[in-house]
């Protein structure tokens, strides 16, 4: 009988532990929002430059893969989605790496710019990725020309030079339409597709078509590219080219060169192509 009570006492015990730690089970967490680029997505370098830190370095953070620049002169500006940067001097914003975005073999660029037409005889570069393969000390960089070169508020001279090859919207071969240089917030996106061997350029959402081979395909020793190697990159430069930043590793310096003097705003850096509706994305949600 005493036997029969304490193994009744003993399942009852459990009964109550058992309950009670029913009582004290983790609520659902709900349906929250997933993380739009996971460890591994095609996001592989973003800066927002939405701190509202007084110190410079963290203002310019990268969201993605955070890390620091090792130098931010930039002026912290009202942007298109919070806060911008604005380009001061004869200086840049110098990070050692891209993250991982050297693995790419194709690749979307996307960021927002305000800048005045360049004056003054040199042109301002908006970004570089540093390297020592190649003469111009850089596997992918873009700028705007100056108004002797040509630009104006409504069209502008814009580079591009991609490992060897550069692409140049001039007055000969047709400048960049889209009011780039009026003083107003404007998207830009660069895609390269491997598979194609060809850079499609976007302004303020749109493609723009009917361009010249000379400005969309990319070529080496006479045929398509193909697929892109940026292994031997050592930096990456906002707001300049290599020597603005003073990167060092025998990147020149040569006088015509200048810095960004406008803004930059939400600059994004994929390894894969995004698509025509995922860029109108970007510009419609002002990203």
């Amino acid at each position: 009988m005493k036997n029969i009570i304490r193994y009744s006492a003993i399942i009852a015990l459990a009964a109550f532990v058992v309950a009670g730690c029913q009582k004290m089970d983790r609520p659902k967490l709900g349906d929250y929002p997933k993380d739009t680029n996971p460890p591994d997505g095609p996001l592989r370098f973003y800066v927002a430059f939405d701190g509202t830190t007084t110190n410079k370095l963290m203002n310019a953070v990268d969201s993605i893969k955070a890390g620091f620049p090792s130098v931010n002169p930039f002026n912290s500006i009202d942007g298109i989605h919070g806060k911008a940067a604005q380009g001061v001097g004869q200086k840049a914003i110098k990070y050692p790496s891209a993250n991982d975005f050297a693995g790419a073999k194709s690749f979307t660029i996307a960021f927002w710019e305000k800048n005045t037409v360049p004056s003054g005889g040199n042109p301002q570069f908006l970004f570089s990725l540093a390297s020592k393969d190649f003469w111009h000390q850089s596997a992918l960089f873009a700028l705007i020309d100056h108004d002797g070169a040509g630009s104006t508020s409504s069209n502008a001279v814009f580079k591009l030079a991609i490992q060897d090859n550069w692409f140049e919207f001039t007055p000969a071969n047709g400048t960049m339409p889209g009011n780039l240089l009026n003083n107003q917030w404007h998207h830009m996106a660069i895609v390269y597709d491997q598979t194609t061997s060809k850079v499609t350029y976007y302004v303020d959402g749109k493609a723009l078509t009917g361009l010249a081979s000379n400005l969309t395909d990319l070529k080496k020793n006479g045929n398509p590219y193909g697929p892109l190697d940026f292994a031997n990159t050592y930096g990456f430069v906002l707001g300049g080219w290599n020597k603005n930043a003073d990167l060092g590793n025998g990147a020149p310096e040569d006088a015509w060169i200048s810095p960004w003097q406008g803004g930059l705003d939400q600059f994004r850096l994929y390894n894969k192509v995004l698509s025509a509706s995922d860029i109108l994305a970007l510009y419609n949600s002002k990203l």
